[in-house]
């Protein structure tokens, strides 16, 4: 009796064909994340890195790099970028903080999102109106906005007495949940609906992916650009906000260079330099990320020089990994 090989199930053989026809670069994020996070806790369990406390920080000190990142995936998916959100969130946290100081509670919240409008504004029509490269226009921003904080506060710091603005923007709790993981869990999730299921989200892709092709639909490219760089702008003094709330005081300081860490964060989440695609769930996972290279290399000794030598080499190699479309 002739016996015959066996022969694999079609949904087995679809499925091989599946993995192999996956390319796998579209998910390094994700698998780096993982892997970095096994690395640690296999060479750092020891030293506290699995502890509840140590992963809460790091939710909490990457919260306000997720905030402005999420608004910046929109503006590099639009094909422009936004090197200023560092320097507005200082900003806007010493403008808050002394507002607070002097007029109360909501003049200073009131206060503080203007300073991201205003700016945000400015930045927008610089690119829209006059056709300034945003490049250009957001790292003289960076200048101006870093000058303007120390000069209203002469370098010295502004210390937050009030109880409650501390607690809504950073140093409070919802029950276990820090308040700043709530902050960092609505912008991630709005942020992902408005790109992923919105026409204004597909108009900000399309404006990216090709904005004379763009046009020719009846899409308004500028406005897209404009209001992408006004939530910017909006976002970096939220970021700022909570900057003065979880440390209880305004400082131009605060967030000095978080603009290298968003954009990482954007690109590393898999959104295109070039514009036309975008993610806020992998901007999200860019972000924790970096956190969690930040927090391991602390917990493992290294000076300063080290970890940035480190964390440079490693967002290089996943970057590089990255599809590029």
């Amino acid at each position: 009796m002739k016996s015959h090989a066996a022969v694999p199930p079609k949904s087995l053989s679809s499925a091989v064909a599946a993995i192999r026809a996956t390319d796998w670069r579209n998910y390094v994020i994700y698998i780096g994340f993982v892997a970095i996070f096994l690395l640690f806790a296999v060479t750092l369990g020891d030293s506290g890195f699995l502890s509840s406390t140590n992963l809460l920080n790091i939710v909490r000190q990457t919260a306000t790099i997720t905030v402005m990142a999420v608004a910046v995936t929109f503006v590099i998916a639009s094909a422009e970028i936004d090197l200023s959100v560092g320097s507005v969130a200082g900003l806007a946290s010493v403008v808050s903080a002394m507002t607070v100081a002097s007029h109360g509670l909501v003049p200073g919240i009131l206060a503080g999102l203007a300073v991201g409008l205003v700016v945000g504004a400015i930045n927008g029509g610089l690119v829209t109106l006059l056709r300034i490269p945003s490049f250009l226009v957001t790292l003289g921003m960076l200048g101006i906005a870093v000058g303007v904080s120390q000069w209203i506060t002469k370098s010295a710091p502004q210390p937050i007495l009030n109880d409650t603005f501390n607690q809504v923007f950073g140093s409070g709790n919802i029950g276990p949940v820090p308040v700043l993981m709530v902050w960092s869990a609505a912008f991630v999730l709005v942020g992902a609906v408005v790109l992923a299921k919105t026409p204004f989200g597909r108009k900000v892709l399309a404006t990216g992916g090709n904005r004379t092709a763009a046009e020719y639909t009846g899409i308004n490219t500028a406005r897209i650009k404009f209001y992408v760089l006004v939530g910017s702008g909006l976002a970096a003094s939220v970021a700022g906000m909570l900057y003065a709330g979880r440390l209880q005081s305004g400082r131009f300081q605060w967030g000095a260079g978080d603009e290298l860490s968003v954009i990482a964060a954007v690109i590393l989440g898999g959104t295109s330099l070039f514009g036309g695609r975008g993610s806020v769930i992998g901007t999200l996972v860019g972000a924790l990320m970096i956190g969690l290279i930040n927090n391991g290399l602390i917990l493992a000794g290294l000076d300063v020089s080290q970890q940035q030598i480190i964390r440079g080499v490693i967002i290089i190699l996943a970057v590089a990994l990255a599809r590029r479309k």
